[in-house]
């Protein structure tokens, strides 16, 4: 069967295909994907398969399921069909213009194929149920690493001020929404030490409310040297000291960490901190991918736990853009589309304590990406200049949440040629006629 004829049958909404041949046949599911070349890391999973949805999740993953069987079914041949990406870390509280400049979550992330990102902190406890009014009516999942500054990422303020490191008010309202906080967020916390304002004082506020509900941080940190009498801030004791198992460096690949020594070897300090169960997500943002660190990095097998992409206002125009788009920049410097999948699927989900996303086992939430491979020449930016050559790029085509599709461009695999949507459909209803 060509496309053209899968479409003219087999693609057809519930509400067109009443008197079609298919509505002869009880559907058994919402929605069949058939043909793809299915990744699921999870379940190790890399072969043709189809899958069925019902009831918003993942139903059946077969070698052939009836399209038939499907209320609606779409033909993924020649495509990609992954878990629906988990983006580690984004900013997306837009509705507070005193935070970290932020974007909307449905918009950039569902068209890359993202189902699934965790707020980076931009909220804290004071402005949590605000920000949760973002969560409520969003159409993607939207978590949250909390703040451990009451007022969130106001770095002119919260951050920088320990007065506002509240780690009982942090804590206490993470174990009022375990459903959507599923850490706490250290950073910014920086400049001149003293005292009243010592150099660990965010981290280990941090440390001590996720060791109050179970949860691990998300740390944003910058070493800094000796003050006076105030002892160095160190990547070494950051990584071997502070940070316990589970939690996360993020910015990982950033200039400001030493994770290469001077010789451009990798700094064995990395090595043991991943051996004592430290992850690393690479929150790519506008400063976070400077290709002269990167790729000595990821040559000598330092490839990030997980792979966000840290969207805020500037990134989708500059060097960020979307996950997808990184996704592309480290199969240019060839990591396999497999790994690529596994650390912005399964990996991720594990780090958050969500195993029950970023993969397709039966019984999963049906959150879905449909990746076409393009092939040519293209070019990737990294950070502060430079770019590097790839020839291919992962362009998401379809992407299904909660087992309705969210995304659907540019090809419309779910929606039939116009002229093949039989002609007693309510399509050819007579609506356009004016009365006046």
């Amino acid at each position: 069967m060509n496309r053209r004829d899968f479409l003219s049958t087999s693609l057809i909404p519930p509400a067109l295909a009443a008197s079609s041949a298919l509505a002869q046949v009880a559907p058994s599911y919402d929605m069949v994907i058939k043909g793809g070349q299915v990744i699921d890391p999870a379940n190790e999973i890399n072969r043709q398969m189809d899958v069925a949805l019902l009831d918003g999740k993942v139903a059946r993953i077969d070698k052939d399921i009836p399209a038939a069987q499907g209320k609606t079914a779409v033909d993924a041949s020649g495509y990609y069909v992954t878990p629906g990406l988990v983006d580690l870390h984004i900013c997306c509280y837009y509705t507070n213009p005193n935070v970290t400049a932020s974007v909307i979550a449905d918009h950039h992330c569902l068209p890359s194929g993202v189902t699934t990102c965790c707020d980076g902190g931009t909220a804290g406890a004071n402005n949590f149920d605000h920000f949760k009014q973002i969560i409520d009516r969003s159409k993607m999942r939207i978590l949250s690493f909390l703040n451990i500054a009451a007022t969130g990422a106001e770095s002119s303020r919260g951050e920088q001020d320990p007065s506002q490191l509240k780690v009982e008010l942090a804590a206490n309202t993470a174990k009022q929404h375990p459903d959507i906080i599923v850490g706490f967020k250290t950073g910014h916390y920086g400049g001149e030490f003293s005292e009243a304002r010592p150099p660990w004082a965010s981290v280990d506020s941090s440390i001590t409310a996720g060791r109050l509900t179970g949860l691990p941080i998300l740390a944003d940190f910058t070493p800094q040297p000796t003050q006076g009498d105030i002892p160095a801030r160190s990547y070494r004791e950051f990584l071997l000291e502070k940070l316990r198992p589970g939690d996360i460096v993020t910015h990982c690949l950033a200039i400001r960490y030493p994770f290469l020594r001077e010789d451009g070897s990798l700094n064995p300090d990395v090595t043991k901190a991943r051996e004592r169960g430290v992850k690393f997500d690479l929150g790519h943002a506008g400063r976070s991918f400077m290709l002269r660190l990167v790729v000595p990095a990821i040559r000598q097998g330092f490839i990030p736990d997980a792979i966000s992409a840290d969207l805020f206002s500037n990134t989708p125009v500059t060097t960020g853009i979307n996950l997808a788009n990184v996704m592309s920049k480290f199969l240019a410097l060839g990591v396999s589309l497999e790994d690529v999948i596994r650390r912005t699927t399964m990996n991720p989900a594990q780090i958050i304590n969500r195993p029950e996303l970023g993969s397709l086992s039966v019984g999963s939430p049906a959150d879905i990406a449909v990746f076409e491979m393009r092939k040519g020449e293209f070019a990737y930016r990294g950070t502060g200049g430079g770019k590097i050559m790839g020839d291919k790029k992962l362009q998401c085509v379809m992407t299904v949440f909660d087992g309705k599709i969210a995304y659907d461009h540019p090809y419309g695999l779910s929606v039939p040629l116009w002229e093949d949507i039989p002609k007693d459909s309510r399509y050819w209803a007579d609506t356009t006629k004016q009365k006046w």
